[in-house]
């Protein structure tokens, strides 16, 4: 039988006295928790529940979140020769400092332009800065490795199923989607049908995708699909160009 509670001062072997809630159960006394420490536990709880998602979407997705290659691209290490470049550069900087409320708001970010711009760089760097600063999950993916992954399950022979892929894609906070409308031919109806499912999975969770394309603004919604583009646009989307020249064989960006 549960006796009346009462509030009593307790000492925390760590933290030293405090307030506590005591009742007796039976035999039992029973006192609430040390305030200090079940906020450190409800933490360090909460960083270990992120790591394993991170690790469990690392797995899924087939390799790290973000891939070996990218691992030293970051903020600083772009570089911003003209107004334009820094412009830019400051743009993304300030999505990936704004990321939480662009998370809320689901706003997606799309850099298109000229190859050897530094597009990529810009876009694993915000996913790098949000992995770095919080606790949730970015992932970067080229379209065409999304698409040979899928192909690869239709045999059964790949271990996964084209909707756990997809389900991975969907779930993390930020997805950089690289590689959109690469191809010179026209998207089949199976990239179309693909990329809408990422998209829209992404859209109807109100997660923020940052897509990375080749082509100028108002070519991208041929290539990946009008009701794709649309989904991008929604929640004030942010259009950035990239239209100055190739860095690549002179100062890498």
């Amino acid at each position: 039988m549960a006796g009346p509670q009462v509030t009593s001062v307790v000492v925390c072997d760590e933290h030293g006295p405090y307030q506590a809630t005591v009742h007796q159960v039976l035999s039992h006394t029973f006192r609430s928790p040390c305030p200090v420490c079940k906020a450190a536990q409800a933490t360090k709880d909460e960083a270990e529940a992120a790591q394993r998602q991170r690790a469990e979407l690392a797995y899924k997705l087939g390799d790290a979140l973000i891939p070996k290659r990218f691992k030293d691209k970051t903020f600083d290490s772009y570089t911003a020769a003209t107004e334009v470049q820094r412009k830019v550069k400051a743009r993304c900087i300030r999505y990936a400092d704004e990321f939480g409320q662009n998370l809320e708001d689901g706003r997606c970010l799309i850099l298109v332009g000229n190859p050897g711009t530094g597009k990529t760089h810009l876009g694993v760097s915000i996913a790098q800065h949000v992995m770095a600063t919080t606790r949730h999950a970015a992932a970067y993916r080229t379209l065409g490795g999304i698409l040979q992954a899928i192909r690869s399950t239709f045999d059964g022979g790949s271990g996964q199923t084209e909707g756990s892929i997809l389900d991975a894609l969907v779930r993390p906070a930020l997805l950089v989607l690289d590689e959109v409308g690469a191809s010179k031919e026209a998207p089949s109806d199976f990239e179309l049908t693909r990329l809408f499912s990422i998209i829209n999975g992404r859209y109807e969770r109100m997660l923020p995708t940052i897509v990375i394309s080749n082509l100028g603004a108002k070519e991208l919604p041929a290539a990946m699909g009008e009701r794709s583009a649309d989904r991008l646009r929604e929640g004030g989307g942010i259009v950035l160009p990239f239209d100055w020249k190739s860095h690549r064989g002179k100062e890498e960006i």
